[in-house]
């Protein structure tokens, strides 16, 4: 039976106009509800050091494009090692002179007010945030920059009782501290990485991602509008060699890195035998377990969460749904069902469910493991329909009948791609659960809580979540084992990565 979005296409073409485009699914396709807010984009970026925007000293600027559409959103700093240097220097001053010696209390004024301001300007940051990395709007305008003012507010709370941080000792700020933050979540993470920093009395020399650094440097913006002390925070921007050059610098006391498995083994190669501390987000390839007696509806609804509205871009991202026997076709028909409905499409439009993958280099590797699935023999099930034809897209994508030996159950995907396995048993599922090199996070379904307390003290990961899936609270620790590194960011224990315990 023909969908009514094809029907609707069909009666189109005969009446002789162009037919519109087809949607995903077997409803009837929305009208477009583009976001209008003016996300107020600059032709051209440079660093943020010393509370000032500055020129690289190379004189160098490489492109940020749209990825759903490919064209070009703005020029941004190129950094060098003399850029970083100053940076870090900066930071050291800043430290040493006015941020480390400020009471708590008055530091928290800062974040509340960096808080406050990005929530005045939400709109504006959501749609600088899709357009940068792909996101649908949705996901910015609702999670990711509620989140990021979510994350100051919290820490602005914590910086005038840092007795309570570790009861009994005294805590004392690190100095200087490096950071690496990804593209998948620019925003948010920039906050995980700076709000407990600066609540601890830390200042910070950060660089994103060279994909997605629009939304940090114009929340430098709203650091010159708060007023925070010149130095405090410092943006350098640019690719690997940048990167290279901040974690290799002398002057942090503390390098924080979230990323590849493949680039922190890197950086841990490359730090050994120094004396700075170190907290890594890695790489991850969660499981979702569904057993026979979970509500369905409520499990297919989360699992389509964990890894498709957010196109897969997450470390975290439900990657490998482990389903028991008993209800394996019953997922599996809902599943099918549920991914038909989805939106692929313009991530500026409010209805879009799947928006564009990050890069045109991240989009190769999707389509390199994908068919690696099919040629390792997993039955692959996409839904129907039309992709932009410009921009960076991939289906929501689905592969049955997949074992451990296959890459896609193996390997971080980070696209809207499901690997689906089934067990018989709860200690098969804790196996096969556990059963990769990574431990980042997993999610269990069922109606027993009895199921729950066993698989959250068995499963290998550092958040294990119940009858729900990418549930994020800033009192909440987040953090892996294994290949998925170290440290905790977030609540109280991700305070204690950024201060000295004394006595």
């Amino acid at each position: 039976m023909p969908t009514l979005s094809s029907a609707s296409s069909k009666t189109s073409a005969r009446r002789g106009r162009t037919a519109p485009e087809l949607v995903f699914g077997d409803l009837w396709p929305f009208d477009p509800a583009p976001e209008t807010a003016d996300p107020k984009l600059k032709a051209r970026y440079d660093l943020f050091i010393d509370g000032k925007f500055v020129a690289p000293k190379s004189g160098k600027y490489f492109d940020s494009i749209n990825p759903a559409n490919e064209r070009k959103l703005a020029r941004i700093a190129l950094a060098g090692p003399s850029d970083v240097d100053a940076a870090c220097r900066a930071a050291r001053r800043a430290f040493e002179k006015v941020w480390g010696p400020m009471p708590g209390r008055e530091r928290a004024k800062y974040l509340f007010r960096i808080a406050r301001l990005l929530q005045d300007r939400a709109r504006e940051f959501a749609v600088a945030e899709t357009l940068d990395g792909g996101k649908p709007i949705k996901e910015s305008r609702d999670f990711d920059v509620p989140m990021t003012a979510a994350h100051f507010f919290y820490h602005a709370g914590w910086a005038d009782k840092l007795e309570y941080v570790a009861p009994g000792r005294q805590v004392a700020p690190l100095g200087v501290v490096a950071q690496v933050i990804p593209w998948n979540f620019p925003l948010l993470m920039l906050a995980w990485k700076i709000a407990p920093a600066l609540a601890m009395g830390n200042c910070v020399v950060l660089k994103p991602a060279e994909t997605t650094s629009i939304t940090c440097l114009k929340l430098a913006e709203i650091f010159q509008d708060a007023g925070l002390p010149p130095g405090v925070v410092n943006f350098v921007t640019g690719a690997g060699e940048t990167g290279a050059a901040l974690m290799s610098h002398p002057i942090p006391a503390k390098i924080a890195f979230t990323g590849s498995t493949a680039v922190g083994k890197t950086i841990l190669r490359a730090l050994a035998g120094t004396d700075k501390r170190m907290t890594m987000e890695l790489g991850g390839k969660a499981a979702n377990i569904v057993f026979d007696d979970a509500p369905l509806d409520q499990a297919v609804e989360g699992i389509v969460n964990g890894i498709f509205f957010n196109q897969g871009h997450v470390c975290c991202a439900g990657s490998r749904l482990l389903v028991h026997e008993p209800v394996t076709e019953a997922v599996l028909a809902r599943l099918k069902h549920r991914i038909r409905q989805l939106k692929v499409g313009d991530p500026l439009d409010k209805n879009t469910d799947i928006g564009a993958i990050n890069s045109r280099e991240q989009l190769k590797k999707i389509r390199t493991l994908v068919a690696s699935g099919v040629r390792e023999g997993a039955t692959l099930y996409q839904p129907d329909g039309i992709l932009p034809a410009k921009g960076f897209y991939f289906r929501p994508t689905l592969f049955s009948e997949v074992t451990m030996s296959h890459r896609i159950a193996r390997e971080e995907i980070f696209g809207p791609v499901l690997s689906i396995l089934t067990f018989r048993t709860v200690d098969e599922a804790i196996e096969k659960a556990n059963n990769t090199a990574f431990g980042l996070s997993a999610g269990v379904w069922t109606d027993k809580g009895s199921r729950i307390l066993k698989m959250s003290t068995e499963l290998k990961a550092g958040v294990v979540w119940a009858n729900t899936y990418n549930k994020f609270d800033p009192a909440s620790p987040f953090g892996g084992y294994k290949e998925s590194g170290f440290g905790r960011e977030g609540g109280r224990q991700g305070l204690l990565d950024y201060v000295i315990l004394k006595p």
